[in-house]
């Protein structure tokens, strides 16, 4: 089992990292911003699970298996660049149909965008590639089965990312509600939203 020193360690590096700028903060924020905070929170939970399926992959390692399959890693790359680019392009097609903060109205029900969130993680390539990079750096042998470190360090990674993306989904949340009090800006928020999700979607497959 992971020891105390161990276990803050990978805490502090994990935090640094899921707090740093990156694909996940970008949705999370702009989603929040665009749907209110409800919508940003449950996003983002959805976003910090995905990350339980690459614990998974690391674990047993199929993960590996896919960083050493050229096609294996160009396919699941397309797909994940492909998903993301048609939500966004779903968010410019119902832009201005929900306004932040108002569940009642709002076109995407909290259960879809947590689905969301979790797709948009558990298929991104490079969020697998980075779990195998950097879970085993916190792993010492001598302190118990691997498999069973790379498990608890994963479902550690995983919580902490819960609460910042929850925290950052209910901060762009109160933003978006403040922002549409402004005419028209409901629907400017949401194509810039569904910008980011194009954008990353992109990124993603012309990165390959």
């Amino acid at each position: 089992m992971p020891d105390l020193a161990q276990t803050l360690a990978f805490l502090a590096a994990a935090l640094l990292l899921t707090a740093s700028p990156g694909p996940d903060n970008l949705m999370v924020l702009s989603l929040g911003m665009a749907r209110g905070r409800r919508a940003g929170m449950v996003f983002g939970l959805g976003c910090a699970l995905g990350c339980l399926s690459h614990t998974l992959l690391a674990v047993v390692g199929i993960g590996a298996l896919v960083a050493a399959s050229p096609w294996a890693l160009q396919a699941l790359t397309w797909a994940g660049g492909a998903y993301l680019i048609w939500l966004g392009v779903g968010a410019w097609r119902h832009a201005g149909r929900a306004a932040a903060g108002d569940a009642g109205h709002d076109a995407t029900p909290l259960r879809r965008l947590f689905t969301q969130g979790l797709v948009a993680n558990a298929i991104n390539p490079k969020v697998a590639l980075f779990f195998l990079a950097f879970l085993p750096q916190f792993v010492v042998p001598t302190q118990g089965p691997v498999a069973t470190q790379l498990g608890l360090l994963g479902l550690l990674f995983t919580a902490q990312a819960a609460v910042l993306f929850g925290l950052l989904g209910w901060f762009s949340g109160h933003v978006g509600a403040w922002l549409q009090r402004v005419p028209g800006s409901a629907r400017v928020l949401d194509r810039l939203a569904g910008t980011v999700f194009i954008g990353l979607g992109l990124r993603l497959v012309i990165s390959r």
